[in-house]
């Protein structure tokens, strides 16, 4: 095994289960997610040698993107199957003050409310809230402007506020985050 080889390895040993949550969180899907990552993997992998040498992480989260907004237009154009026949539709959880259950319930219904975004919605939420990345740092995986990224976001977060309407610590919360934005 070469040096690239096993920097590469490692590099997935490292960040790979971080890698799968965000293609989780893009597909919505447990298998999907792990065909998303291996095929940005498998993407990334040949050109290793110089990736490595600057942001890795970040030039992998943009294959991830890249390859799942190219999976959604082919779905879209019927050449992909759905992973989902339908979505159910969302309701807030209800739960009791008291319920060892209630942050489950809200963590399901806001993945579930993520999923029912348009993919570049969904992509912008993703990468802002859970990677954490600036509205330029987004702007470039995306290969868009930062005044792109604000609108997806703005319209991502007033949409998972509709949604969300029946969990009150979720509505609030993104009404924190869409000023951050």
């Amino acid at each position: 095994m070469n040096g690239a080889d096993a920097d590469f390895e490692e590099f997935v040993s490292a960040r790979g289960q971080r890698l799968l949550k965000v293609a989780w969180l893009l597909t919505g899907d447990a298998h999907l997610a792990e065909d998303l990552l291996q095929t940005a993997l498998a993407k990334v992998w040949p050109r290793w040698g110089s990736i490595a040498e600057g942001n890795p992480e970040a030039y992998v989260r943009k294959a991830l993107v890249n390859t799942h907004l190219s999976w959604w237009q082919r779905r879209w154009r019927g050449e992909l199957p759905h992973a989902h026949d339908h979505l159910t539709a969302l309701a807030g959880p209800g739960a009791a003050a008291g319920d060892p259950f209630a942050s489950v319930d809200l963590e399901q219904s806001l993945s579930d409310a993520i999923r029912l975004l348009p993919p570049r919605q969904r992509a912008v939420v993703v990468l802002r809230y859970f990677e954490d990345l600036s509205v330029e740092e987004t702007a470039r995986v995306l290969g868009c402007r930062p005044g792109t990224v604000k609108s997806h976001t703005s319209k991502a977060l007033a949409m998972l506020r509709t949604r969300l309407v029946a969990v009150p610590a979720l509505a609030e919360g993104g009404e924190r985050h869409a000023q951050r934005a």
